[in-house]
């Protein structure tokens, strides 16, 4: 089957409209031989299927598939009609009170159960889902619907993916390496002192001696790839509001991943004393009331690092000289609600990272996307000296809306980068290190950035995530300097002495 789209509404007039039964009939039959077909293939516009009229109302079953969508239709009806009815006979067209609406569409077997906003049920049966939608006239005019629609297409497609793992195929892998080390990396560093768990889930206490090797890896990526390509510093915000996220497209489905941020009602020492007195008394913070006297949520902590800085160019046209644009953030750390797995370092709820972004023509951020391929290269292949592998896979705009396979724009997407982790056996786990991302339009288009030319404009963005780089090198080369690659452990220098402990 196809999809179809069966509407029922009753259009509320100012007077008695059956004077101009006459008129309405011949309209809505012309309407159906021209402005309801209007740009569809012959047999696939929409249809006025019946109408009738009682008193002040004429009542409307409009029928159509995929072109032309029956709620399209109605508003191609609506402004002509209205015009005739007050030209004619002096009746205005008060409002659209919409019946029933359903849609009905393909699939290979039911979805699971769903709340959906604007959705009164939806059944299964005969190889086809059918939506029943609660809609009236300002959501038919906002396009509910369609968003309805392109919902539950995304849904369709995922489960006829069939909980198949998301889209990956390796691009290039380096040759297999002996290795000398065979533990857990994050166990090592915790058996001599390195690091410790802290107070928080999912989170890590770096001793002087960790945080000197993420301030060598730091290094390495300034010295041999931000320096070398011109990318110049800023900083970016680390919280987040939601109309941020609603442009970059992650307020589609960031929601499980997210720490959420709510304000205080109010800063006045008097609203918040019955909390102080209560831990005053019992030593224990009163969390439910505290939840009473918080706002509702205004955003949340940085998940994604490069979102905020859009904000920085949102609105403006920028000279075609300036592109491309590179930069890149280090300012602070980023926080995801990590599902089970949480063990090591390698998966954390907050983490460290360096954010790489940048911003040209199309070719430009093509040609910037080339660059940080080659000097990634470089760094893992001579000085970090890698086992490795890269991957072309679900670009993770998709992955974080929740979609499988790969982008629309067939230039655009991500490629992952792959440690193998010797502890893990010897067809054991790889660990996700790195990643280069051309973005597309994505960005620019979401924000509003204009290019002086007119051209249009492309973004790239890649993370340098501190944690996963040591999780992947140490898993490989240990803690003892000596197996450690000379271009690396020169830029350690001397291990800094930890904190002893009685």
């Amino acid at each position: 089957m196809e999809l179809h789209f069966t509407l029922k509404v009753a259009l509320r007039t100012s007077s008695d409209v059956t004077p101009a039964r006459e008129m309405i009939g011949e309209y809505l039959e012309e309407a159906n031989r021209t402005i309801l077909v209007k740009g569809a293939s012959d047999g696939y516009g929409a249809q006025v299927v019946e109408w009738a009229i009682e008193g002040n109302k004429i009542d409307l079953v409009v029928e159509s598939g995929r072109y032309v969508r029956a709620h399209d239709a109605l508003m191609r009806i609506r402004k002509p009609l209205a015009a005739k009815l007050g030209k004619d006979f002096r009746i205005g067209l008060r409002a659209i009170e919409v019946e029933s609406f359903v849609i009905t569409m393909p699939a290979e077997k039911p979805l699971k159960q769903l709340k959906i906003p604007y959705v009164k049920s939806i059944e299964y049966e005969n190889g086809a889902i059918q939506l029943s939608l609660d809609v009236g006239e300002s959501e038919i005019e906002n396009r509910v619907p369609d968003r309805i629609l392109t919902l539950m297409e995304d849904k369709i497609q995922q489960q006829s993916y069939g909980g198949k793992a998301e889209h990956w195929q390796v691009l290039w892998q380096s040759e297999k390496k002996e290795h000398k080390f065979f533990e857990d990396p994050t166990q090592a560093m915790v058996k001599e002192g390195w690091l410790k768990r802290g107070a928080s889930r999912g989170q890590w206490i770096h001793g002087p001696q960790s945080t000197q090797m993420f301030r060598a890896f730091e290094k390495i990526v300034l010295e041999e790839l931000l320096g070398p390509l011109g990318y110049r510093e800023m900083i970016f915000p680390k919280l987040v509001p939601w109309e941020v996220w609603q442009r970059s497209g992650h307020a589609k489905g960031v929601y499980p991943e997210i720490y959420y941020v709510c304000p205080p009602k109010t800063r006045d020492p008097d609203y918040w004393e019955e909390v102080s007195d209560y831990y005053k008394v019992t030593h224990e913070v009163p969390t439910a009331l505290i939840k009473e006297k918080i706002g509702e949520p205004i955003g949340g902590m940085c998940y994604a690092q490069c979102p905020p800085f859009w904000v920085y160019l949102q609105g403006e046209t920028i000279p075609t000289d300036e592109f491309p644009i590179k930069v890149f953030d280090r300012s602070g750390t980023s926080h995801r609600y990590e599902s089970g797995g949480i063990h090591g370092m390698e998966r954390v709820d907050e983490f460290h990272r360096i954010e790489i972004v940048w911003l040209g023509t199309k070719d430009q951020v093509l040609e910037c996307s080339k660059e940080l391929h080659e000097r990634y290269m470089h760094i893992f292949n001579e000085i970090l000296e890698l086992e490795w592998r890269k991957a072309w896979v679900t670009p993770w705009f998709m992955a974080q809306e929740g979609l499988n396979g790969v982008a629309a724009q067939s230039e655009a997407g991500t490629t992952d980068y792959e440690a193998v982790l010797p502890y893990r056996g010897e067809n054991g786990e790889w660990l996700e290190f790195q990643n280069v991302s051309v973005n597309g339009t994505k960005y620019p288009s979401g924000f509003n950035v204009k290019c002086q030319s007119g051209e249009e404009l492309w973004s790239g963005c890649s993370g340098v995530g501190l944690e996963r780089w040591a999780s992947a090198f140490f898993a490989q080369k240990g803690l003892d300097p000596a197996n450690w690659p000379e271009g690396f452990a020169r830029r350690v220098g001397q291990i800094q002495k930890g904190i002893r402990f009685l």
